[in-house]
């Protein structure tokens, strides 16, 4: 079976991973500069080639640099899904810090509670969560 994962092109990978955890839990699990996996010795040495980072409850998303400017479109954004209302509130408004709450978080009409931000550095993030805190089931 294949197993789809996020790659993210950023323009400071290592900012932005230790912001994720921040932002939502876990660790950065690995880092590889091209100065360590190509020897390079030039302004690009220090750059990120490969990072993965584990955030809410072991999720992983790589990154690396890119070595030109980053321009998020609209067509992609990242689901992060909770059981309950309160962990998902609070990741929403973590990845909001610096950001931007494009859809606030909030119940919906179907009963699912859902907002949409932009972190930060410009990646768009829906968040969900299946039922209130208070709820039994």
């Amino acid at each position: 079976m294949a197993n789809l994962k996020p790659f993210l092109l950023s323009d400071d990978a290592k900012g932005q991973a230790e912001f994720y955890v921040k932002a939502l839990g876990g660790e950065i699990l690995s880092i590889l500069t091209y100065g360590q996996a190509m020897g390079l010795q030039d302004e690009r040495k220090e750059k990120v080639v490969h990072l993965c980072v584990a955030v809410a409850g072991g999720q992983a998303i790589f990154m690396k640099d890119s070595f030109e400017p980053v321009s998020h479109g609209s067509g992609l954004l990242l689901n992060l899904s909770y059981p309950k209302e309160g962990e998902a509130r609070i990741a929403f408004g973590n990845l909001a810090s610096g950001g931007e709450a494009k859809v606030p978080f909030e119940r919906q009409p179907y009963g699912l509670f859902y907002g949409e931000v932009t972190d930060k550095y410009g990646v768009l993030w829906m968040v969900t969560a299946d039922r209130a805190d208070e709820d039994r089931n």
